[in-house]
């Protein structure tokens, strides 16, 4: 519909085809399917229905806290949980947070084709819970979302990845977002707020809604924003996720990508690098599987696992005189596994890569690096094709030796960063704001 078929006729096949063995599969082709083909290329098209949308400023709605609540649930405008009603006089407070004209373009969103504008960017801030001064991150984050390298049109892809917005810069701490003990988890304002208020744009302005065109088999929630502790960072010498996409320390950056999923690495222990990086290096090996399809596969070198070291384990490291890179190259060498359980995951156990080929020959086909060529099933592959694909942030509490690792879903949200843009009068606002 968003692409203008909105009465596009489909033939569809009963069931799953994964799960039907062949005579099932043609028998439901010949009984079921050849009919409706005959009847979409022959028969009458559909009429199409068009329900009109309000203008971007149109006020559709007077009345009280609940009844507000109760049309925008009744319309799915709202996640479930209770929205602030975005009335003119608070997206106004917003609007004064940024320097872009209200009807400014970040870009199309699929599937539902709409634009994604400054003036819908503040109504759903404002539905998330945020304060008008995070104004700024929140353009940041519609200007990624529209960015073509991202993917977003993949946003409902049925394994269920939901985003991560991982914030760097002198913003975290002027809006005073966690990046300390808790991180990741929900419980303070901005943080929280702008999680929801993406998973919200996905839904209001880009068309992601459940059982149409949203189809995770099981999906995630919204994920608060991750903070790195840039202080840490800087003592160590280590860049920020954002210096290393080539934003510098003065300024503010929000990246965003889309994970399948995690795991807490616990109690990561040792006093050197030597001792620590090889729990790190089997937590990214163990719980990367499936995905493996992003590196050679399906799509060639888009896998972007992240690892969350706590400040402890990372300045413990640093200690040892390794450098981000220095970390990246290790586990690219040991963050590895057999190569026919490589095999396993991009074709024997799924229908991932067409013609179950070997890494052998998709290396032969120009499709995988020459590291994944050999004939030795034993042998042992990396899950990456580059030592700088393996992505790295500092957050979490100081004092713990616990880490985390997040499985990545490749090109179908690869990750992409902005600059964070504020206004020319921005010390003067956040002082009128209090």
């Amino acid at each position: 519909m968003g692409l203008g078929f909105p009465n596009l006729p489909v033939a569809m096949v009963p069931g799953h085809v994964d799960v039907q063995s062949e005579e099932e599969l043609q028998a439901n082709i010949r009984k079921v399917t050849v009919d409706q083909i005959v009847e979409c290329l022959t028969g009458a098209v559909a009429e199409v229905v068009e329900t009109r949308e309000p203008d971007p400023e149109e006020i559709v709605f007077s009345g009280s806290f609940e009844d507000v609540n109760r049309l925008f649930v009744e319309n799915r405008w709202s996640d479930g949980l209770p929205i602030v009603p975005p009335t003119h006089g608070k997206i106004a407070e917003f609007l004064a947070f940024t320097d872009l004209p209200k009807d400014h373009v970040f870009g199309r969103l699929l599937p539902d084709n709409r634009l994604a504008t400054v003036w819908n960017v503040a109504v759903n801030g404002v539905m998330a819970g945020c304060r008008p001064e995070y104004m700024p991150i929140l353009c940041a984050l519609a200007e990624a979302m529209a960015d073509p390298d991202y993917g977003n049109e993949h946003s409902g892809n049925t394994p269920g990845a939901e985003t991560l917005i991982v914030l760097n810069g002198p913003l975290i701490r002027t809006l005073d977002f966690n990046f300390e003990q808790g991180a990741l988890r929900d419980g303070f304002q901005p943080n929280t707020s702008i999680g929801r208020f993406w998973r919200l744009y996905l839904r209001n302005v880009a068309g992601f809604l459940l059982h149409e065109t949203d189809k995770g088999t099981f999906g995630n929630t919204w994920r608060v924003v991750l903070a790195e502790n840039e202080a840490r960072l800087h003592q160590i010498g280590w860049p920020s996720i954002a210096e290393e996409a080539g934003v510098g320390r003065e300024d503010s950056a929000v990246t965003i990508s889309r994970y399948t999923g995690g795991n807490v690495i616990a109690s990561v222990f040792g006093t050197t690098a030597e001792q620590c990086l090889p729990y790190l290096a089997n937590a990214l090996a163990t719980h990367t599987t499936w995905e493996l399809i992003f590196t050679v596969g399906m799509a060639k070198g888009t896998y972007r696992p992240l690892l969350v070291l706590s400040p402890l384990i990372a300045e413990t490291i640093a200690k040892s005189g390794f450098s981000k890179e220095d970390v990246q190259d290790w586990l690219y060498e040991h963050a590895r596994i057999p190569a026919h359980r490589f095999e396993d995951y991009i074709w024997r156990w799924t229908n991932l890569v067409p013609g179950k080929r070997t890494l052998d020959d998709q290396v032969r086909l120009g499709k995988a690096p020459k590291v994944f060529a050999g004939k030795d099933p034993d042998r042992l592959v990396p899950i990456v094709t580059k030592p700088e694909h393996f992505m790295i942030a500092v957050a979490g509490d100081p004092m713990r030796s616990n880490c985390y690792v997040f499985t990545h879903n490749g090109m179908l949200g690869f990750p992409v960063t902005k600059r964070v843009a504020l206004p020319k009068d921005w010390e003067t606002k956040l002082e009128e704001q209090g």
